[in-house]
This record gives structure tokens, C-alpha cells and sequence, in this order.
């Protein structure tokens, strides 16, 4: 037995390593998410990336991406060019180093996260159609401010209503309240996460019921990596229950009560969702966290009505963590649901997918 399970193991590594060091295929393609006319970055059938930069004076550049550094090499014309290794499906994150300097590419659209404004690539996924721009009612995404007093300020939202929206009225609508991760923002969904391209295709598909998504900035207090101990939800509870649920449901038409709302978020906004929840179940009566921890039974004992627990993350990380904690809870008889995204670790395809499964259980 031990023998098949090391030859096991020696073939997934070998099957692993292989799938790194195949010699490149030549199929480059530029990537959906380049500047208006920028052929590079570049992305293969394999998922690698080939980036390219014009910096005639430059001494040295790298490719930065997945927290590994590629060398670039110029040419007799002053232009850099290097290729990562094959990448995971979905979105990433990357930048250059110009002389150490970490820099944007220019070729690339810029999106908000890892702390800053800049570059991001996608990788071609099997299942890309779930977020595609397709032939379909499109609903609207709205950007809205709103007053906090708490922190004095004007804050931003985004809002997307259903293509139905505008044509009914007289319909109220169901709220999901979606919350973004570390180094991001209120923009992060609805760019990175493409949130109005999944919901008007499962509606348009019959696979959800039509409601609205609020996503907005859950930080309103600074918190440093490796510091999420010391964190307080309390003032943004206070935005989101306080001032941003309050304004929403009295400028959009909404179905203002607790049978009719859901929170969900991914990594930090995960986090933060299961301490709102946790702390106010007279508010949400759905939950979900995307690659942002898990509920147990105990957690729950209080929240005896709440209708839906979902708990996703990718199969790179921590899967019997959420198959067990939905089990769990089931076995303590509360609606729970696990998700896994095969093949994706931290990252944006994980938490759309994510989104799209949980998007169809909600408020049925």
C-alpha cells in the first residue's frame, strides 16, 4: 500500500512538473483585458504570459505575476519581453519592475488591488461563459453615494439592478449585500468580479431570480497584513447596517426586511461577513463566504431561521474545511452549502464562481 501511494504521489508530481516545463506552444493571443489597441500581454492555450514593454534606457525588467519574477529580455529596439510559467484560470494581478521599480503595464486595463491601481491579465477559463457579454437583458450598475456620519464622509457603492428593474414599477426587489477582499475596493466586483455580466446571464437563463447586488469599501479602519486579530468590524457594521442598508432601501425598491436580505463576501469581505452576520442576525437571513472561513453549528445557535449558509473556496485551498463545516451544520439542521472551484486557489475565478453558484439558491 505504501508503495501505490508513493507511486501516486510520484506521478502527480511528474504530471505537475511536466505541465510547467512544456515547451511553449505558438498560439499567443492578446489578453480580453488589454488597453484598446495593445496586442501585449499576451496569454497561450497553456496559460502563460508574455508581456512586453518599450524601455530603451532601462538596465533590467521583470514580469511580476503570482509571486514569481520572470527576467525580461530587449531587444535591438529597446522593447522587453518575457513569459511567465502557466498560470491558473480566471484573473490575476501583476506588474513590471523597471530597475526595480514596480510599475503598471501600460498595455494592460488597470483594475484596483494588492493595495494599488494596476495592471491585471485573464486567463482563459472553461467556463468563461458564465461572465461573458452575451445577447441578453442587460441590467444597470449604479454608482451612488451616501452619507456616514460615523466616519463623516460621503461614501461610494455600487449598485446593480436586473434589466427588469427599470420595466416594473411596481416590483420590489431582494438585496445581496457583496463584499470585496484585503487591497481592494467597491470597485473590485463589479470589474475584477464582473458581477453584472453573471447575474444578467442567470437570470436571462431562468437559474436565479432577479435582485439587486450592493457592493461597496468595507474598510473603514486600517488593518495590516497578518493584523486581522486586531480588527474591529464595529464601524463598518455601523456604515453597512446603519447608514448604507437605510439608504438603499429608501432610494431603490427594495424588499426592506431580514427574509429578503443576504451578505456574502470573499476573503476579508468573507471575514467581515461572518462577523456581521454573527453579530446581527435580525438583519441578513443568507450567508456566504467565499475563501473567508467557515460557521459551525455553535456559532449558529442563535440564528435557528437562518434560511441559507454557503461556504466556497478553491480546491488549492482549504476544501475539507468548508465540505466538513457544511456537513456539519447540516447535520445540526441548517441549510448549508459547500462549493469547491476545481483547479483555482485565492484568487477572482474562484469567488465568480463562487458567486454563480450561490446566486441560484438565493431567495427561492
Amino acid at each position: 500500500m505504501k508503495r501505490i501511494v508513493f507511486m501516486a504521489a510520484f506521478l502527480a508530481a511528474a504530471i505537475n512538473a511536466g505541465s510547467q516545463n512544456a515547451e511553449p506552444v505558438d498560439d499567443f493571443k492578446p489578453s480580453p483585458v488589454n488597453q484598446p489597441g495593445h496586442a501585449y500581454p499576451m496569454v497561450d492555450s497553456q496559460g502563460r504570459v508574455k508581456a512586453q514593454l518599450f524601455a530603451p534606457d532601462a538596465k533590467y525588467v521583470q514580469l511580476d505575476i503570482g509571486g514569481v519574477k520572470y527576467d525580461m529580455v530587449k531587444d535591438e529596439e529597446g522593447y522587453w519581453t518575457g513569459v511567465s510559467n502557466p498560470q491558473d484560470v480566471g484573473f490575476h494581478y501583476y506588474q513590471l519592475v523597471v530597475d526595480g521599480a514596480m510599475v503598471p503595464d501600460p498595455g494592460s486595463l488597470f483594475f484596483f488591488g494588492a493595495c494599488r491601481y494596476g495592471s491585471g491579465i485573464e486567463i482563459p477559463a472553461p467556463d468563461s461563459d458564465i461572465f461573458a457579454l452575451k445577447n441578453v437583458p442587460h441590467g444597470q450598475t449604479h454608482e451612488i453615494y451616501f452619507n456616514s456620519p460615523s466616519t463623516g464622509e460621503e461614501r461610494r457603492a455600487y449598485v446593480y439592478t436586473p434589466a427588469e428593474y427599470s420595466k416594473n414599477p411596481d416590483k420590489r426587489y431582494p438585496v445581496l449585500y457583496l463584499q470585496h477582499g484585503y487591497c481592494e475596493n467597491e470597485t473590485s466586483w463589479p470589474l475584477q468580479g464582473r458581477v453584472n455580466f453573471i447575474m444578467d446571464n442567470l437570470i436571462a437563463e431562468g437559474k436565479a431570480v432577479p435582485f439587486i447586488v450592493v457592493m461597496t469599501y468595507g474598510m473603514t479602519n486600517d488593518v495590516q497584513m497578518g493584523g486581522l486579530r486586531n480588527f474591529d468590524i464595529k464601524p463598518f457594521q455601523t456604515v453597512l447596517v446603519d447608514e448604507l442598508i437605510p439608504y438603499i432601501d429608501s432610494n431603490f425598491r427594495t424588499l426592506a426586511n431580514r427574509e429578503n436580505r443576504a451578505m456574502a463576501g470573499l476573503s476579508m469581505g468573507g471575514f467581515e461577513t461572518r462577523l456581521v452576520t454573527l453579530a446581527r442576525p435580525d438583519v441578513f437571513s443568507r450567508y456566504g463566504l467565499f475563501s473567508g472561513g467557515t460557521y459551525s453549528p455553535d456559532d449558529l445557535k442563535d440564528h435557528k431561521d437562518v434560511k441559507l449558509v454557503f461556504m466556497g473556496c478553491g480546491s488549492k485551498e482549504f476544501p475539507d474545511g468548508v465540505n466538513n463545516a457544511a456537513t456539519a451544520l447540516n447535520e445540526a439542521g441548517f441549510n448549508a452549502v459547500s462549493y469547491v472551484s476545481e483547479g483555482t486557489a485565492h484568487e477572482f475565478h474562484t469567488w465568480r464562481r463562487c458567486l454563480y453558484e450561490m446566486a441560484q439558491l438565493l431567495f427561492k
